[in-house]
């Protein structure tokens, strides 16, 4: 009998994998895997420290660029530990509370960098199609409740999808295929059905990332709309150019998201690493780029990070 069948949760272990077929080289590889993460922490509480700060960014795009830079430090936090751990001190073993804590975070974080992509491109149609109406519509309490709404969302979709593993046995092998715990990877160590599970979770996702998806379509259907009606083609350029660091943070959240879901489902004959780059670029990727696209594509954003880092060479 296998010994996960009749042990408590508490006493269940999983083991985290790495990249397989270079364990030997985890050392090298943890490289820049640790650029990448200084790059996503440092970025994000820049823009963070920026927009708290800075009376000039107190302004609904940049509240909601906290957010954005908010999801993503909690998307890198959520994983630093075991990915480095790996990597460094080949510290494979979580247990599963610890496992269900760690999904329950990743998913929650990308349901919310989702989410306030949405309320992004609803900032960016409100700009564009009623600016003189702007700072009434999207008022700084109206802000602070879609952040609450968000954060409420998120709780409610995704705490069923992970609770309901508890109700799962597991007695197959307990190696995760992830540097970190991927829902689809726990339930395939499980031996009794998962159906419920998969619903759960496909439900979850299609009405949180999917949906999202679509209204943010939705929305640049009408900013298009709008812009084409600007008869002035400086003005359609300047109304075009603010959409496009959000078009951009869109892609890159949404591209490694949708690869990662079709090499689970389809690439089953993929070799291991391919399934393994691409989920660690999904969860890295967005932290990273977020902060450099805002900063190079913003003006105010690029002139405060500026202004904020030589007033930091000068106490020095």
């Amino acid at each position: 009998m296998s010994p996960f069948q009749n042990t408590t949760f508490s006493s269940i272990t999983f083991l985290l994998t790495g990249i397989p077929g270079l364990e030997d080289f985890h050392a090298w590889i943890s490289v820049p895997f640790c650029f990448l993460y200084v790059t996503a922490l440092s970025g994000n509480s820049l823009i963070l420290f920026a927009v708290i700060t800075q009376p000039s960014l107190h302004e609904p795009m940049y509240y909601f660029l906290s957010m954005l830079s908010t999801s993503d430090l909690g998307l890198s936090i959520s994983t630093v530990i075991t990915m480095l751990g790996i990597f460094w001190f080949n510290a494979r073993e979580i247990s599963f509370n610890a496992c269900l804590s760690q999904m329950f975070f990743i998913k929650f974080f990308t349901v919310m960098e989702s989410s306030v992509l949405l309320a992004m491109a609803f900032d960016r149609f409100v700009a564009i199609s009623n600016p003189l109406r702007y700072t009434t519509i999207l008022t700084d309490s109206r802000i602070a409740q879609i952040g609450v709404a968000i954060i409420i969302r998120g709780t409610l979709m995704l705490t069923p999808m992970v609770a309901l593993l508890k109700r799962l046995s597991y007695c197959h092998s307990h190696v995760l295929h992830h540097s970190y715990c991927y829902h689809p990877d726990v339930m395939k160590l499980s031996c009794t059905d998962t159906r419920i599970n998969s619903a759960v979770g496909l439900t979850a996702m299609i009405s949180t990332v999917g949906v999202d998806s679509v209204f943010i379509i939705f929305s640049y259907i009408l900013i298009i709309k709008t812009v084409i009606s600007i008869a002035s083609p400086e003005e359609r350029k300047k109304s075009f150019s603010t959409c496009i660091s959000h078009v951009i943070a869109v892609a890159i959240f949404y591209i490694p998201l949708i690869s990662l879901s079709f090499v689970h489902r389809f690439g089953k004959r993929a070799p291991a690493y391919v399934h393994t780059m691409i989920a660690n670029t999904y969860l890295l990727i967005p932290p990273v780029m977020n902060p450099i696209i805002y900063s190079v594509k913003t003006k105010q954003i690029r002139r405060v990070m500026l202004k904020i880092l030589r007033s930091k060479e000068t106490e020095f």
